[in-house]
Order: structure tokens, then C-alpha cells, then sequence
């Protein structure tokens, strides 16, 4: 998911919050990478156990209450994908 935040450690204190909310709905890791431009720019990774998972977490409806009171500015772009190929180096 790639969202925008008005600010990053508002937005991170928010996201840290909402954590038991994603191990509830199946969340294996995640992954936050900020854009080298703006650290305000992110791309959310999370790995759910199955596609169903993934899409309940994120149909919820703490999912939206918690990016807004993490300041996410906008509709957030979310994505769904299966992993193919991985390669550890």
C-alpha cells in the first residue's frame, strides 16, 4: 500500500498502534519504506498467511480509522499481489 502522511512519526505512532489489528487478520511481516525525496511519501508492505487474510485487513473498518487519525493524507493506493519468485542475497 503506498499512502502519503502529513507527518512521519505521527503517522508511525499510529501505524505501531494499529499492529495487534494486523496480527488478527493474519499478518505475517511487514515492511515500511520511505521515499528517498520525502520521508512522508511511504510504501506499506505486509505478508498475510492467504489473500483472504489480506483482503479482510483491509476491507476493516479500523483500517481506515487508523490511517486518518495517523494523519494519511488522501485515499491510500492498495494493492493486492502473490509473491513468485524471491531471491536472498
Amino acid at each position: 500500500m503506498q499512502q502519503p502522511a502529513a507527518d512521519y512519526a505521527t503517522w508511525k505512532a499510529g501505524y505501531d498502534h494499529h499492529g495487534a489489528s494486523r496480527k488478527e487478520h493474519g499478518a505475517i511481516r511487514d515492511q515500511v519504506l520511505q521515499s528517498a525525496d520525502d520521508p512522508n511519501n511511504l510504501l506499506v508492505l505486509i505478508e498475510f498467511g492467504s489473500m483472504a487474510d489480506a483482503q479482510a485487513f483491509a476491507s476493516a473498518p479500523s483500517l481506515k480509522q487508523a490511517m486518518s487519525a495517523a494523519g494519511v493524507i488522501g485515499a491510500p493506493d492498495i494493492s493486492f499481489r502473490e509473491r513468485t519468485d524471491e531471491v536472498i542475497y
